[in-house]
């Protein structure tokens, strides 16, 4: 895997991205480096932050609790837990509670009982559509406990 420090203006272009994306105001950061798991797929991290970037998304690293929390969210069952901690995109059935968020918004996956983050994805359907739905897909799973960014990123001690 290679590693590498960015530029003061990669790093304004980054941040100002995950600013907008995320909709939430980060410090300016110092020393943020890439780890390039793959060409599209890049683990991103700084004096307060650490993020994934999966083609132009950019979310909140599942280590990142203080952030992940203020993102929207879902609760699923504990009979999808297995299945999303291999992937599998969050489906309506599984899902038990929710709060408010817009089609595209990146969602946080939380399981019922101990209200762990399990995955990080983005919406398929509106929290408003979600009401309504009885079945279908509602989140894309992008990353997810157990899957190359986790495990590299206990290699990186992240």
């Amino acid at each position: 895997m290679k590693s590498n420090l960015i530029s003061k203006s990669k790093t304004a272009e980054i941040l100002e991205q995950i600013n907008s994306q995320w909709n939430v105001k980060l410090s300016k950061q110092k020393n943020v480096r890439f780890h390039y798991i793959t060409d599209n797929e890049i683990i991103i991290t700084g004096t307060d932050i650490t993020a994934i970037m999966v083609g132009n998304n950019i979310l909140p690293f599942l280590s990142e609790t203080a952030i992940l929390k203020k993102f929207p969210s879902v609760v699923v069952d504990m009979g999808a837990i297995q299945f999303v901690c291999k992937g599998a995109n969050i489906m309506r059935p599984g899902i038990k509670e929710f709060s408010d968020f817009k089609k595209g918004d990146i969602v946080c996956v939380i399981e019922e009982s101990q209200k762990k983050f399990l995955a990080v994805g983005t919406a398929e359907m509106s929290s408003d559509e979600l009401k309504e739905a009885k079945k279908g897909e509602v989140i894309k799973n992008i990353h997810y406990i157990s899957d190359n960014f986790w495990e590299i990123g206990k290699e990186l001690s992240l």
